[in-house]
């Protein structure tokens, strides 16, 4: 209950705001932003690497798999031109690396350089399950060394190193 001290007496309509509520209702509001913004804001300091077109070199043992997704929706992958399912392309590119190997006259004289590498063409339109199954089965096989094969975007030229 309010008193009032002034002149009037208790007949006299009361003038002054009660601003104890809304001052209770800015700090509550100023706490929640105080917390929340810091939340919102948060970033992590990355430097994304330089998008260059480089011509690919690639040597005679590197492994060219293709990956798309079938209307179905299930996963194509393909050696080559040649189709195969998970087992088949683990089958093959140990029997790529092991091959590789033994023409360097054993696992001695196999040096990181003459690692063969896969190199992927990812149709745009296909799941990352496809291609993530496809780079994890490469990794087991043994490669290393999985890179992917792009478009340059149109209008672009790709700078010839000499």
């Amino acid at each position: 209950m309010a008193m009032s001290a002034g002149p009037g007496g208790d007949d006299a309509p009361m003038s002054d705001i009660n601003t104890t509520p809304l001052v209770d209702v800015m700090l509550v509001l100023l706490i929640i932003f105080l917390i929340a913004i810091p939340v919102v804001i948060q970033t992590v300091d990355v430097k994304l690497p330089e998008v260059r077109h480089d011509p690919t070199t690639t040597k005679p043992e590197n492994v060219s798999l293709s990956v798309k997704a079938s209307p179905n929706g299930a996963c194509e992958v393909y050696w080559n031109l040649t189709q195969v399912n998970s087992q088949e392309l683990l089958d093959r590119a140990v029997a790529k690396l092991k091959a590789e190997i033994d023409k360097k006259g054993g696992l001695e004289n196999f040096t990181a350089e003459d690692m063969p590498e896969a190199h992927i063409r990812g149709d745009v339109n296909t799941p990352y399950r496809c291609i993530g199954g496809t780079i994890y089965t490469m990794q087991m096989a043994g490669f290393a060394r999985v890179g992917f094969i792009s478009e340059p975007p149109a209008g672009s030229f790709v700078a010839q190193r000499l």
